[in-house]
């Protein structure tokens, strides 16, 4: 018979860390309200979530590294942030780098690291992705953290 493994939904006892970007933040806060919906919805108590502003995308990743390897590290952190294409090609450099740089944080912690970034074409779809018409990605960034501390809980034991 196979066996399946499946993370749950609790945020009870959880501690997590949100990484926001203040570039676009007419987007980035209605994903941080997204995720703190989530939050609230799943148990976790307001005085065991952090929440860390910084400049850009860019530099979501180093924060999350020092937030991550820090003596009070949270059971998992959320990096949440929207690059939008423009008339140059600084999106392709940021959107890239934002990805590359997240990824990396998260093959090396020991603790979930979730890319909540956003990279649209235009500032519509990014609002759509941002609580409009196509959810809100702050959210469920969210509920990807929390089924991946208690996916972990699991596989530790």
């Amino acid at each position: 018979m196979t066996q399946e493994i499946k993370g749950t939904l609790n945020g009870h006892g959880l501690q997590i860390g949100i990484v926001v970007s203040r570039f676009n933040e007419f987007v980035t806060s209605r994903l941080l309200s997204g995720a703190l919906k989530a939050l609230a919805t799943h148990g976790v108590c307001e005085e065991d979530i952090t929440v860390i502003w910084v400049p850009g995308s860019f530099e979501l990743a180093p924060t999350a590294r020092k937030m991550a390897t820090g003596k009070r590290h949270p059971n998992a952190i959320v990096c949440l942030g929207a690059v939008i294409k423009g008339e140059t090609d600084h999106y392709y450099h940021v959107a890239n780098e934002a990805a590359r740089g997240i990824g990396a944080v998260a093959n090396d912690s020991n603790i979930p690291i979730i890319f909540g970034v956003l990279t649209t074409n235009d500032t519509s779809q990014a609002l759509a992705r941002a609580g409009g018409d196509m959810g809100n990605r702050g959210y469920d960034s969210i509920l990807t953290a929390l089924e991946m501390v208690n996916l972990n809980k699991i596989l530790d034991h």
